[in-house]
């Protein structure tokens, strides 16, 4: 995949070159194109912003230098361009999955001051996307976490597949916890069953503890995942399954009678 990132402050993306993300990059699996924009403005003094009309506090990003930007990087229309705005849809892990699964190109506009002339926006993009209820000073933090997020998705990015099928958000769930060695660290042992080594009371386990986990910290998400037609499927699958057990016990006493 390869994600161009549009802003006015290039420096602050230095984190994605590290970590996972930087063995990503390196080994070509996610390819980052980090462009100023201001190298796009036509005025002597490079400026991006201007007053804007009506009046009002802060500065607004001009259209020439964002629109040159974006149409020298996909002048084709080949990626999806998104907006890092409070007023776009909430990034979430569907949302996440959908960029990584759909698209093999992504373009980040980052907006700063109070914001972008919307012509230029309306003109451009895509979507507006937004990474919580709150404002922040600019879109460069919100396309790191965007980058971050959709990049673990990405083929071989992770060293194991089951990473982000089994953690918190994948299965409208939040994690299960973990345990590492020691088995026993000041007076408090890991669960007997993680040291078991019966693969299926484990499974049955973590799912188990997903789930409190989920109802006591996110009851929202939890009413959500047990509304959801997975959970009512397999619990119907449950309740009938319990059924026949009684029936076969009840038969079993009926025949020792």
């Amino acid at each position: 995949m390869r994600i161009d990132i549009l802003t006015l402050f290039p420096e602050m993306f230095a984190p994605l070159y590290s970590s996972i993300l930087g063995r990503a990059v390196k080994g070509n699996k996610l390819e980052l194109n980090v462009v100023n924009i201001r190298d796009y403005a036509q005025n002597k003094h490079k400026s991006v912003d201007d007053t804007p009309f009506g009046g009002g506090a802060g500065m607004v990003m001009t259209c020439q230098p964002v629109y040159d930007a974006v149409m020298a990087l996909d002048p084709a229309h080949e990626a999806r361009r998104i907006y890092l705005s409070p007023k776009g849809r909430t990034l979430t892990q569907a949302a996440v999955m959908e960029y990584s699964k759909s698209y093999t190109r992504l373009l980040l506009l980052c907006g700063h001051y109070e914001g972008i002339d919307q012509r230029v926006l309306d003109m451009l993009v895509d979507e507006e996307l937004s990474v919580g209820d709150y404002v922040l000073t600019g879109g460069e933090l919100p396309a790191m976490v965007l980058v971050d997020a959709v990049a673990r998705y990405l083929p071989e990015v992770l060293h194991a597949s089951e990473s982000v099928e089994e953690e918190s958000f994948s299965a409208s769930l939040l994690e299960y916890p973990h345990y590492t060695k020691p088995a026993e660290w000041q007076g408090v042992k890991v669960p007997e069953v993680l040291l078991s080594g019966d693969h299926a009371k484990i499974a049955a386990w973590r799912k188990r503890m997903a789930e409190e986990e989920t109802a006591k910290k996110r009851p929202d998400l939890y009413q959500k995942y047990i509304t959801s037609e997975p959970y009512l499927k397999e619990e119907a699958a449950r309740i009938k399954r319990e059924k026949r057990r009684q029936q076969r016990l009840a038969k079993k006493k009926k025949d020792e009678e």
